[in-house]
């Protein structure tokens, strides 16, 4: 009788490693889709570093530009003020020696 048990315990073990092998195997089928579509998000996420780097690049290029309308505006207000400012002490120096020029 243990000669049938013994036999049956083979028989069984070697089923079991059978069904664990080909577990295994499927297991390693998912890993090799899931390893597919990690390389397909590496390559989606490199595509996205690239557009941000292009945007990037855009964005600076259009701030830079910003920045040297602005720093001409301010040049040219501080100009004109320089002048209207120049121009209104010429007027009150104009004014004092006309004013100054009558009384005497």
């Amino acid at each position: 009788m243990e000669a049938v048990r013994d036999k049956w315990t083979d028989e069984r073990l070697d089923d079991l490693n059978k069904r664990v092998d080909d577990g295994f195997l499927r297991v390693d089928a998912r890993f090799a889709q899931v390893d597919a579509r990690f390389a397909q998000v590496d390559a989606r996420f490199d595509a996205m570093d690239l557009r941000f780097d292009a945007l990037q690049r855009e964005m600076n290029m259009r701030f830079d530009a910003m920045q040297r309308d602005m720093n001409a505006r301010f040049d040219a207000m501080q100009r004109l003020i320089i002048q209207v400012g120049g121009g209104m002490i010429g007027a009150f120096l104009t004014a004092t020696v006309a004013l100054v020029a009558t009384r005497f």
